[in-house]
């Protein structure tokens, strides 16, 4: 079975978690371009993504974007009020939403989803609810691994092969 949504956090995830600051008014974030390719796997096959973070930042907007992430929410203090309002908007149930997450706040959507997925670098009270298993750390392209591993390598292939391969 496929989820209906992919929702995923941004820091600790997309990025390594760090922030970068100079000493005007200038904040970075390093996104992996990999994880970009989990976007297009899960709109290969029509399924929607979110993005849903607590930070406030036009950064992760502009990349949203620039990926045509289907919903990004930003600032918000209630993940799951907002995954549940999705849910009724798409008319889906939790058990069909997947998520990744890495820290506190994303403690309860976790707990709650059909597909959990937590990157190795999150602490082990956050990776106890996981149940989709993940080698690679926030940074490292683990939204990519976790839509391939929720699509499963059989259709991986299929997107590959009528995607990505010209034939010769």
């Amino acid at each position: 079975m496929l989820p209906k949504l992919i929702l995923t956090d941004i820091d600790g995830v997309w990025t390594d978690g760090g922030m970068y600051y100079d000493a005007g008014n200038v904040e970075l974030k390093k996104f992996n371009t990999y994880d970009s390719a989990g976007v297009l796997f899960a709109h290969n096959l029509h399924i929607p993504v979110g993005i849903i973070t607590g930070e406030n930042t036009q950064i992760v907007q502009r990349r949203a974007d620039k990926l045509k992430v289907d919903y990004c929410y930003l600032g918000v203090k209630d993940k799951l009020s907002v995954v549940k309002n999705l849910c009724k908007e798409l008319s889906i149930t939790l058990a069909q939403v997947a998520y990744i997450g890495d820290d506190l706040n994303d403690m309860d959507v976790l707990s709650k989803v059909g597909f959990a997925g937590v990157p190795v670098s999150a602490p082990e009270y956050v990776k106890q609810l996981a149940n989709v298993p993940l080698s690679k750390k926030g940074g490292e392209g683990v939204f990519r691994e976790f839509v391939e591993v929720i699509i499963g390598e059989e259709r991986l292939c299929e997107i590959i092969n009528k995607t990505f391969l010209i034939e010769q």
